[in-house]
């Protein structure tokens, strides 16, 4: 018995004991994907858990995520077993701390405007917008989505903004994502200057370009969260779930995928008649690879790290997510 097989039994048995439920995010390791009752995007798994009776949700993601578990499910125990899986998105989007000079707001070719500095709030920026409602990315902090109007996801944003009756909108935290609504609404998008390292720092042109030269049969299918000019070149972009789906429904056999390399283990699995290439090696993300089996082992045996959610601050933030998934 190797130690893999051993650990993954003890895992099932720690699942009955507990009454627990495992959640694996699309970008978790394949070993992880394979030990989860459910694998998804974040919040899809939030939800899918809090419609169960399961009373502990073992989340293999990052800290925000095992956040939204506890909104959507305040009775039960939610365990992180990674405390050090965070997401630097998540983190550049505060609600309030030290200030200091801010840089000055400009606007980029595409009509997007942004203000930020390094210690720029999110309540600096709703005093300098009064009436402006905030659209939150489900990829943030329980904090931040209590000071918000309203959630989003990346496959809904643009819903959530033409939802709203105001004609100025700040969107958050993602600089990319709000690029992709301003494209296809009228509306005037505020925009936070967040990004994903994964989507935005390890990705240009040139990994485009090398891979439609490598794979010149293959589809170009990316996520929101990558740059405006690599958006262009997509044949469609979409959320993990719609690449899942978008693949799977497509007649073509090659796609060259534009997001973290975890959702090619899945998109393989599912489809073995089909071809699916990196957009590039880079994509990898370091806080979704902390999660292993053994923190998922060590996390259920110890039942460690519990992820609770103050009340006055989940209240506030279900109800942000709430109107989200009134429109949807």
């Amino acid at each position: 018995m190797t130690d893999q097989t051993n650990i993954r039994e003890r895992i099932v048995k720690l699942k009955k004991d507990l009454n627990a439920i495992i959640l694996a995010h699309n970008y978790q390791r394949p070993e992880v994907q394979d030990i989860a009752d459910i694998t998804g995007d974040s919040l899809e798994l939030s939800r899918a858990a809090a419609r169960t009776d399961f009373k502990v949700i073992v989340f293999c993601g990052v800290h925000f995520m095992a956040e939204s578990a506890s909104i959507l499910s305040p009775d039960k125990t939610v365990l992180l077993p990674e405390i050090t899986a965070g997401c630097p998105m998540a983190d550049m989007v505060t609600v309030e701390g030290p200030r200091k000079t801010r840089r000055e707001l400009f606007t980029d070719k595409l009509g997007i405007h942004f203000e930020f500095s390094d210690t720029f709030t999110l309540r600096d920026m709703k005093a300098m917008h009064p009436g402006a409602p905030v659209v939150a990315y489900v990829n943030t902090s329980a904090a931040v989505k209590a000071e918000s109007d309203i959630c989003c996801t990346s496959s809904n944003v643009v819903k959530v903004v033409e939802s709203l009756k105001e004609d100025t909108i700040i969107c958050i935290p993602d600089r990319n994502l709000s690029a992709y609504a301003a494209k296809r609404t009228k509306k005037k998008i505020i925009s936070w200057d967040g990004f994903c390292n994964v989507h935005h720092a390890h990705l240009d042109m040139e990994d485009v370009k090398r891979a439609k030269k490598e794979h010149p049969n293959a589809l170009l299918v990316i996520h929101p969260e990558c740059p405006p000019e690599i958006q262009d070149m997509a044949d469609h972009i979409t959320s993990t779930s719609g690449m899942l789906r978008y693949c799977k429904e497509s007649s073509h056999k090659e796609f060259i995928i534009g997001t973290e390399e975890g959702l090619l283990y899945r998109l393989r699995r599912e489809n073995p008649d089909k071809q699916f290439f990196i957009l590039s090696k880079e994509m990898v993300c370091p806080n979704m690879k902390r999660t292993k089996l053994d923190s998922v082992l060590i996390a259920m045996e110890k039942r460690q790290y519990v992820i609770k959610v103050p009340e006055d601050i989940r209240i506030k933030a279900k109800r942000a997510l709430d109107r989200m998934l009134e429109i949807v």
